[in-house]
C-alpha cells in the first residue's frame, strides 16, 4: 500500500490492507496487489472516506480476479471490518439498518446545491461514542423519517444526528461553526457522522454568496468543498 498523505497508516490498520485480507480469505485467492491510495476525502471528517477506500479495493481486487463475487458479497465481505462500507455497495442513496450494513436501496434525493465545512480538528469516532448520553436520545422512528424526507421537499423533511451532542462536548467549537452555517441561510445544516464535517443543503443568504466562504475560513479555519450528490445505475459503475 502507498499512499502520499502521511497521516494515513501504511500498516494492517488501513481498512485497504484489511480489506484486501477479507478477500482473500472469503474467496480463498491468494494473489498479492499493490494499492496506490490517493485521499481525496478528508480524514476524520464522519464522511466514510476511509470504508469508501475500502469498499473499493474490495470491488478493485474483485474485478482483478475475474469478478468472483457479487457485490452483495461483496458488502456482506466489507461488513466484517467496518458497519459503513457496505454502504458503498449501494446504488448512492440507501436506508441502512442494524450496524449499517443492511441496505435497501431507495429514490434518489432532490438535486441540490450542497457545501461540506470541514475544520482542521477531527474526533475519533470511538471518543464520540463513549460521549454519547444513550438516555438523552428522543426516540424518533427512523422509518417515519425516511417516509418524510421521501415525501416532502429535502428542506423540510427532519435531519437527525444523535451524535452532535457529544461531539459538540468534545470540540466547543463545532456548536459555533453550525450556528454560523445556519445564520449564512442554509436550509439544512447537519454535521456528518460523527464528525466533525458539516453538510449544508441550499445556498447562503445573497448577501453572503460572495463573502460566506472567505468569512468561515477567517472565524473558523475551516475547508469548503462544494459537492453534489452521486448514484449509480448498477454496481459495476464505480
Amino acid at each position: 500500500l502507498e499512499c502520499e498523505d502521511p497521516n494515513v497508516p501504511l500498516d494492517g490498520s488501513n481498512l485497504v490492507l484489511k480489506a484486501i485480507d477479507v478477500f482473500r480469505k472469503r474467496t480463498g485467492r491468494t494473489e498479492k496487489f499493490i494499492v496506490k491510495l490517493k485521499k481525496r476525502v478528508p480524514v476524520q471528517a464522519g464522511l466514510g472516506g476511509g470504508s469508501a477506500n475500502a469498499a473499493t479495493a474490495l470491488w478493485g481486487v474483485n474485478q482483478l480476479c475475474g469478478k468472483i463475487a457479487t457485490n452483495e458479497e461483496l458488502a456482506d465481505y466489507g461488513a466484517e471490518i467496518g458497519s459503513d462500507i457496505s454502504f458503498f455497495f449501494s446504488l448512492g442513496t440507501a436506508y441502512c439498518t442494524g450496524r449499517g450494513e443492511i441496505l435497501e436501496n431507495v429514490s434518489e434525493l432532490m438535486p441540490t446545491s450542497l457545501y461540506i465545512i470541514k475544520p482542521k480538528e477531527g474526533l475519533s469516532t470511538g471518543a464520540v461514542f463513549k460521549n454519547l448520553d444513550i438516555a438523552s436520545i428522543e426516540d424518533r422512528d427512523p422509518l417515519k423519517l425516511k417516509e418524510t424526507l421521501e415525501q416532502e421537499s429535502i428542506y423540510t423533511a427532519e435531519f437527525v444526528n444523535d451524535l452532535e451532542a457529544p461531539s459538540f462536548k468534545l470540540c466547543p467549537k463545532l456548536a459555533d461553526i453550525k450556528q454560523a452555517c445556519q445564520e449564512a441561510g442554509f436550509k439544512v445544516v447537519l454535521m456528518s457522522g460523527s464528525g466533525t464535517s458539516f453538510f449544508c443543503l441550499g445556498e447562503p443568504y445573497r448577501d453572503f454568496v460572495e463573502i460566506f466562504e472567505d468569512r468561515m475560513k477567517e472565524l473558523f479555519d475551516v475547508d469548503i468543498y462544494q459537492a453534489r450528490f452521486l448514484n449509480r445505475k448498477d454496481g459495476d459503475h464505480w
